[in-house]
């Protein structure tokens, strides 16, 4: 009987003994992991990560913290324009974490380059960039925790929005300071006070309903083409498809849209104002009745053509729209 609680203590050595030395190992290699991260975020807001580093410190536990990796392609040779915009608004968020008096070690910022890292992309499946991935602090990514850039656009502010989303990490994003905005309205005053001071005994200019009528039109243009969309999204210009190479201009959804798509739909809708100015100026102005059926014929042309290419996008964005005018 005296033997029974000598096997019972040895038993509980075996018990508890390992695992509390397991756990002691675990939280030191978590300790030397978010060390080693810190040192490299101190130094650089994006950590760079090749196949090696991102099993280490993003893949294999403990992890006790969140990383944020951008999978992307910067070399020159890859020709990923989208790619570059996409980093620049990245680094700003990556940058506005940094400096934030909020930055702690509950979140990361990586990158891997698919030049650095193609193994990491095999091992992903991934075979398109960029492409943003929260890696939780437990679990693995789940469907929410890969960003949609085409619905969102990859502007800093909506990857804050979704960071903060998937992390419950609020990040200010703080831009740096851009002077194109006060110059062009300080060249805009400038022009206006100079034409005033050299025409300050003749003030009809200002009275010219034409000139008014061509910047308000401008601005309809620019509102109606969703150049209010792109500043609010910040969209990808177009979009390079990673098999065939092939860009699209249109996006095929209805709740997104490109850069260039907007430029597209704005020739369209001056196209169509065009030859609509022109068939008005053709019954009402007192030219010769030749030049009036030029410029006639050469309105009915702009809306035709126009306004055809115009609802062909809408078409492309709205699948199955059962209309359609001169070209599909």
């Amino acid at each position: 009987m005296a033997a029974l609680p000598v096997s019972v203590l040895l038993l509980l050595l075996c018990w508890v003994g390992p695992p509390a030395a397991g756990q002691k190992r675990k939280e030191m290699v978590l300790s030397e992991k978010v060390n080693q991260l810190m040192e490299w975020a101190s130094k650089r807001s994006v950590i760079r990560m090749n196949g090696d580093k991102f099993r280490r410190f993003v893949k294999a536990p403990p992890r006790n913290y969140s990383v944020i990796v951008m999978f992307t392609a910067l070399q020159p040779h890859r020709q990923c324009v989208v790619c570059k915009q996409a980093d620049e608004e990245y680094q700003i968020l990556a940058n506005s974490w940094r400096y934030s008096s909020a930055f702690t070690n509950k979140i990361f910022f990586a990158m891997v380059d698919f030049d650095e890292g193609s193994d990491v992309f095999q091992m992903l499946n991934m075979n398109s960039a960029p492409t943003f991935i929260n890696f939780p602090a437990k679990g693995k990514p789940k469907r929410g925790d890969t960003y949609e850039l085409q619905v969102r656009g990859f502007a800093a502010e909506q990857l804050a929005r979704w960071v903060a989303d998937r992390t419950d990490v609020n990040i200010r994003v703080i831009r740096p300071p851009n002077y194109a905005g006060p110059l062009m309205l300080g060249l805009l005053l400038a022009v206006i006070s100079g034409l005033v001071y050299l025409r300050g005994s003749n003030l009809d200019f200002l009275y010219n309903k034409t000139g008014w009528a061509f910047v308000a039109l401008c601005f309809v243009l620019a509102m109606t083409s969703g150049q209010m969309w792109n500043h609010i999204r910040g969209p990808p210009y177009a979009h390079k498809n990673p098999h065939t190479g092939q860009m699209s201009y249109i996006h095929g959804s209805s709740q997104a849209q490109f850069v260039a798509e907007t430029h597209i739909v704005l020739l369209f809708n001056g196209g169509v104002t065009l030859g609509m100015v022109f068939l008005h100026e053709a019954a009402t102005s007192d030219m010769d009745v030749g030049k009036r059926k030029i410029m006639c014929i050469a309105g009915i042309g702009l809306v035709v053509v126009f306004f055809s290419w115009l609802l062909s996008v809408f078409r492309s964005k709205y699948h199955g729209y059962p209309y359609s005018f001169l070209m599909s």
